[in-house]
């Protein structure tokens, strides 16, 4: 049995678990050590069973709490080279910490600790990488936060999962109806900003007619977004495709400051 574990997710910060036995990777970590640390101890985790932290991109709320974390757990960090030399040079890399280099436009899988990870490109306004993650036990999820549009590279990685975990920032009329300026309004809806509802929702009816049951919801926009909306969007995308939740699959989203329930797969 294989988990995905949220400790929080949204604009203000994103981490979350891949678990099979007992062992775990973590990806990102864009709060403090202190509430990492806690959200952990929360979810039943010890840090010396991580067995790598796999980090998509630059932004703060995916790496804030790096630094610390790794001065007090010196473990492998896996990442693009753009992005392991924004985090080198910000010195969030200890030097005791092993660095490795996934290369997202190989597509090659690297073993981490038997576990199998491939990064893939992501559309952001920085270099960013999503994972496709097969556990040891022969699961096989993908996580992709921080995409503007879903490019044929994304498509094929979320393809044949078991679980998905897809961005669904932000609700349309929220944003346009909201206090961000314009051009702020242009990059979050841009190709390389956040994937919306919709999209989200209209990918995921895709997903789930191709067999996937499993679904987390991830970053929602606090000013944007809620949690309700983004799930009542998926429901009624799904309702027109004829897929029942609950019936024929499991959609959660992941809570913003607080540790999300399990998704088994």
């Amino acid at each position: 049995m294989a988990e995905f574990i949220s400790l929080y997710s949204g604009s203000s910060g994103n981490c979350s678990v891949v678990r099979s036995g007992g062992a775990y990777l973590l990806v990102d970590m864009g709060k403090g050590v202190r509430v990492t640390t806690g959200a952990l101890r929360e979810a039943g985790l010890d840090a010396s069973d991580c067995r790598g932290i796999l980090v998509t991109h630059e932004h703060s709320d995916h790496v804030k709490g790096l630094g610390t974390f790794l001065k007090r757990h010196p473990l492998p960090v896996y990442g693009a080279g753009p992005t392991l030399a924004a985090l080198e040079a910000a010195g969030l890399l200890p030097a005791a910490c092993p660095i490795c280099l996934l290369d997202p436009d190989r597509g090659e899988e690297a073993d981490v600790a038997g576990f199998g990870v491939r990064a893939f490109p992501t559309s952001h306004d920085v270099p960013c990488v999503g994972y496709r993650i097969t556990t040891p036990d022969g699961k096989t999820m993908a996580i992709a936060t921080d995409l503007g549009t879903l490019t044929p590279a994304v498509h094929a990685a979320l393809d044949g999962c078991d679980l998905v975990a897809l961005e669904s920032n932000y609700d349309p009329y929220m944003l346009h109806n909201g206090p961000y300026p314009y051009y702020l309004r242009a990059r979050i809806e841009g190709p390389r900003g956040h994937l919306s509802n919709d999209e989200c929702s209209e990918k995921l009816l895709e997903l789930v007619q191709g067999g996937c049951e499993k679904f987390a919801l991830c970053h929602l926009s606090q000013e944007n977004n809620t949690p309700p909306l983004a799930l009542q969007t998926v429901f009624t995308t799904f309702g027109a495709g004829g897929v029942v939740p609950g019936r024929d699959c499991i959609v959660q989203t992941q809570r913003r400051s607080e540790v999300s329930p399990t998704l088994e797969f």
